[in-house]
């Protein structure tokens, strides 16, 4: 049995294609007795409907698959594990990072790791997920224990038919994703348009130079490879033309009323700047007017 905390989109999409009977969601606290039901649109493939029964007391599950959002991860492993037995491997999916850190200095003797996923999902309606773009998902660990562990959680995960991959330097991939995140989703959020719009857009434009500048900064100093300003930004526009008509998470957290993840993305970078003395006026900025959106 594998257990998925956190019912967004991405769980969703792990639970659809786990093998069936074999997955179930984690309870948030409080009585739950119906099963999770949705419709879910394949990326090829007829839409079929889903039903994922919830953890219940006494179950232990062989892995714990954490899709929440980054700013609740804390909270919420802080109910699940103390009914655990510390074997069980938990894999986090968050974006940005600094919420992989909390865990693990939290729990440093459990077995955690961290996955980056270029798979696309999204939720249209509350009982409909969609593959929206077939991706790949590296998967690698934050503790010695996690790492004893790496060979079969990436078999597990095998089970669903999506890509997966082991991923000796996981931190150097989730600070890539946090890069393309950091040059995106903000402004998708604060001009309320799709990816690829905001290529065009004056706001975009006067503004990711800069951006790219400060975090090509940040990077060396933060133990990463270094990369010219002119390079983070041909890569994030790579990304946002071919990603162009979807929606960022953080537009969409923003529509649905929701707390956005901006902390762990530019805010992130924003905490890196001073710990490193390294300005971030920018990622200040877009960080601000996130938080002003809501």
């Amino acid at each position: 049995m594998l257990a998925i905390l956190g019912a967004g989109a991405i769980g969703r999409l792990w639970a659809a294609t786990l093998p069936a009977g074999q997955v179930a969601f984690v309870p948030r606290p409080g009585p739950a007795s119906e099963p999770v039901r949705f419709r879910f649109v394949p990326h090829d493939g007829s839409a079929v409907d889903i039903s994922i029964p919830w953890l219940q007391p006494g179950q232990q599950p062989e892995l714990v698959l954490v899709t929440t959002k980054a700013g609740a991860t804390v909270a919420a492993l802080s109910t699940l594990l103390p009914t655990l037995p510390a074997a069980v491997p938990v894999v986090l999916f968050q974006n940005g990072l600094g919420s992989q850190q909390q865990v693990t200095q939290r729990w440093p003797e459990r077995p955690v790791l961290a996955a980056s996923t270029t798979e696309g999902a999204n939720r249209p309606a509350p009982d409909i997920t969609v593959h929206a773009g077939r991706g790949e998902t590296w998967v690698g660990a934050l503790t010695n224990t996690g790492n004893q562990q790496l060979d079969t959680v990436v078999e597990q995960l095998k089970r669903s038919g999506l890509v997966t991959h082991p991923e000796p330097d996981i931190t150097g991939k989730l600070w890539q994703k946090l890069i393309v995140n950091a040059g995106i989703n903000p402004f998708t959020a604060i001009l309320d348009c799709n990816n690829g719009d905001i290529l065009i857009h004056p706001f975009y434009q006067r503004w990711i130079a800069p951006l790219c500048q400060e975090i090509s900064q940040l990077l060396p100093a933060s133990g990463q490879p270094a990369r010219s300003a002119d390079a983070l930004r041909a890569h994030i526009e790579r990304v946002a033309r071919s990603t162009a008509a979807n929606t960022s998470s953080m537009r969409a957290d923003r529509l649905a009323g929701r707390p956005t993840e901006i902390d762990y993305i530019n805010g992130y970078l924003v905490k890196l700047g001073k710990q490193y003395a390294i300005p971030t006026p920018v990622n200040q900025m877009l960080t601000e007017q996130v938080h002003q959106l809501s």
